[in-house]
């Protein structure tokens, strides 16, 4: 996808468009119904107290008792602000910067940056990568960027293959751990520019000078507040607070690449490519479809900490519909499909959906 351009795909009218209307029309009549708003409830609001209430608790602990109790307990504490962060990432942040945590606007955008100040992460860039390059491309290569790991994986059948991609089954799980990280120290200023360069940014309405301003600003914050404060208090050695820092951002980078992964690239997903005329084979619902997985549906404590993105299908065909009513939804989008002769792609268990990924990187680094 060229830097100085963007130009986006545009989809076919297939000959199963009608399963995209007919989908939403049902959707909706379930709201309109059971007269329930399609925002968050009372139930995603347990978690924006929670969850940062124990991401505060853990570091207020670090900052008191440092290793005093042992430095098992230091990096345990450091462990549990990486479960709370990707807790958050999953649970909260998404919702909200999908729009769906509130009806109100400025709650959305206040709680979206709110959990990314937590990695010192940049809630525009999030935006693009996710909402804008992610839901509209799934799946595709060059536009969609959660499938396009820099030249170190190989996540797509249209991609290049590299020889040492056969040993991307055993050094994927490393990778995925430094998300949070590569976030918080060097990405977020590559991607601003570069989003800026293909114009995705104007389309925003944001300015460069003043994202890139406000990204400074924070990352300096975080810095200050969550590497340079626990050094200066604490009678540990610095690179014990360095370590648990980045212990803590790689659990919260697995959990979340895992989580992803396990949606989108695994054997019964579609890569469809760009044809001659620069469009995509499929109407956008179907695209969805193909494309996109669910998988653990009733494992209940799962479903609540990641935010039901294993009902990532029902997610990408509403992403402006919280999470809370994925499950509630998700049985008149199965029915929609089978009636479509759509597949509708879900594995029961979460162990199950993770080898299925980890079978199809060896066979992707093998091809």
């Amino acid at each position: 996808m060229p830097e100085a351009q963007f130009k986006a795909p545009q989809f076919t009218i297939g000959e199963k468009e009608s399963f995209g209307p007919t989908v939403r029309k049902r959707v909706n009549e379930y709201f309109k119904v059971h007269n329930k708003a399609k925002t968050g409830d009372y139930r995603i609001w347990i978690k924006v107290i929670m969850l940062p209430l124990i991401y505060l608790a853990a570091f207020a602990l670090i900052l008191t008792y440092g290793a005093s109790y042992g430095l098992l307990s230091f990096y345990g504490l450091w462990l549990i602000m990486g479960f709370a962060i990707a807790g958050m990432g999953l649970s909260i942040m998404h919702d909200a910067n999908h729009g769906s945590l509130s009806q109100n606007k400025k709650i959305n955008e206040f709680v979206g940056q709110f959990v990314l100040n937590f990695v010192a992460g940049s809630s525009i860039n999030w935006k693009i990568q996710h909402n804008v390059l992610h839901h509209s491309f799934t799946n595709v290569d060059g536009y969609d960027e959660d499938i396009s790991p820099s030249g170190v994986m190989r996540f797509s059948p249209n991609q290049e293959v590299k020889p040492f991609y056969k040993y991307q089954a055993y050094y994927a799980w490393f990778l995925y751990g430094l998300m949070t990280f590569i976030w918080a120290t060097f990405k977020d200023f590559g991607q601003l520019n570069r989003f800026n360069k293909m114009g995705l940014l104007k389309a925003q309405g944001k300015k460069y000078g003043i994202e890139m301003r406000n990204l400074l600003i924070r990352k300096v914050i975080y810095y200050a507040a969550f590497i340079a404060l626990p050094i200066f208090l604490l009678e540990v050695p610095w690179y014990h607070v360095l370590l648990g820092w980045f212990a803590m951002h790689f659990i919260a980078g697995l959990i979340l690449g895992v989580i992803f992964q396990c949606a989108h690239v695994i054997p019964e997903t579609v890569y469809p490519a760009i044809n001659e005329e620069h469009k995509i084979e499929h109407d956008p619902a179907t695209h969805q479809m193909l494309t996109t997985a669910n998988f653990a549906n009733n494992n209940k404590i799962l479903s609540w900490y990641v935010g039901g993105l294993n009902f990532q299908i029902e997610h990408h065909l509403f992403p402006n519909i919280c999470h809370v009513h994925h499950k509630e939804i998700s049985k008149i989008v199965k029915q929609t499909a089978k009636e479509f002769g759509i597949p509708y792609h879900y594995t029961p268990k979460f162990k199950d959906a993770l080898a299925g990924h980890a079978r199809f990187l060896n066979q992707l680094g093998q091809a």
